[in-house]
């Protein structure tokens, strides 16, 4: 009689816990896989920002080929910060 409740208790999780674990974890990831409107307005935000960015640095590196016309030679090989 033992052994049957331990087959029965095997078979149980394979065919029962196994998937409902599964199953579980797989909803939560379908959960966090959407984004919230919150970190659609942050990653607004932060697109603008650096869309603004760029185009002050467009504007710098046009003032300095006007001004320094050398300076991206001097500057080429330097790291960045």
């Amino acid at each position: 009689m033992e052994t049957f409740a331990m087959v029965v208790a095997i078979v149980a999780i394979i065919f029962v816990a196994c998937p409902a674990v599964f199953l579980h974890y797989q909803t939560e990831l379908r959960k966090t896989k959407s984004i919230s409107a919150d970190d659609e307005r942050l990653v607004d935000d932060l697109w603008k920002t650096a869309q603004r960015l760029e185009r002050r640095v467009e504007t710098l590196e046009t003032l300095l080929d006007k001004e320094a016309p050398d300076w991206r030679r001097e500057h080429q090989e330097r790291p960045h910060a």
